[in-house]
């Protein structure tokens, strides 16, 4: 079964890309077909796995809003069993054509189901905002996989997108849940980081991810040369925590997935 997972966060800079496109590296690593969509009109994702601008002709725009299948809008990555449906400036019109199109909120969902999907793994990549086209890969999705930034305003922009979350499983997603929480750029000398982390699992307990991924210069350096962190240097801090990350989500998936068997029988 093809599980699909949302990354989301509506506040931009806290690593939501970053964490998308070495998750999904790690993941291929480690024998798990992949697919990135890229739903960013600024198509980082695309950018950090190599796909250069000019290469973009059929998108993810294509895939919701042109009646395009993922088979006609995928492409491979240099990196072995991932694959990317890339992003372009052409999506920044989508949330306008999605407000009088019927079915809006369910566009994604419906190009997603056109077709058997043949990747163990499909990582949507959101834009850092909630509205139509996050809306579209919240309703799309199975689970929600949020980055969270170590850092005060993150913990407000949360609570927003909990509730968001929520209103999305009760309207329009029933099976939706939350997959996991990541802290991103976690600096554990800065005393803000760990009052940060004390209050996140307080509050949210196991759905807080025990893998963080560290503030880490190679991570910065990587997207510039079209390449994930993890191919980039495997053997610096970040990579190092993203596969450790990928394990993890591995298993969180697994326990969902054990809990609503249970619940339906």
């Amino acid at each position: 079964m093809t599980r699909i997972i949302a990354i989301v966060n509506q506040k931009g800079g806290v690593g939501k890309t970053t964490t998308a496109v070495n998750l999904a590296t790690a993941l291929a690593a480690i024998g798990q077909r992949t697919l990135i969509i890229d739903l960013d009109p600024q198509g980082n994702a695309s950018t950090g796995l190599g796909i250069d601008n000019a290469l973009r002709k059929v998108t993810s725009y294509d895939l919701f809003i042109g009646g395009k299948t993922v088979s006609q809008t995928k492409q491979a990555t240099d990196i072995p069993r991932l694959d990317v449906i890339p992003s372009n400036i052409d999506l920044s019109g989508a949330e306008i054509e999605l407000v009088n199109m019927e079915g809006r909120e369910q566009r994604l969902k419906t190009a997603l189901t056109q077709e058997a999907l043949e990747y163990d793994y499909v990582l949507i990549d959101c834009p850092p905002s909630l509205g139509l086209v996050t809306m579209n890969a919240l309703v799309a999705a199975q689970s929600v996989f949020i980055p969270l930034q170590c850092e005060f305003y993150a913990l407000e922009g949360l609570s927003h997108l909990l509730k968001t979350i929520q209103l999305i499983k009760r309207k329009l997603n029933p099976t939706l849940d939350i997959l996991g929480i990541v802290l991103t750029m976690y600096d554990k000398r800065n005393r803000l980081t760990e009052h940060v982390e004390n209050d996140v699992r307080s509050v949210l307990g196991e759905q807080v991810c025990k893998t963080v991924i560290p503030r880490n210069v190679r991570m910065s350096e990587a997207p510039s040369f079209g390449k994930p962190a993890i191919v980039y240097d495997i053997n610096c801090r970040g990579s190092q925590a993203y596969l450790r990350l990928a394990r993890e989500l591995i298993r969180k998936e697994d326990i969902r997935i054990d809990a609503r068997a249970q619940t339906a029988a």
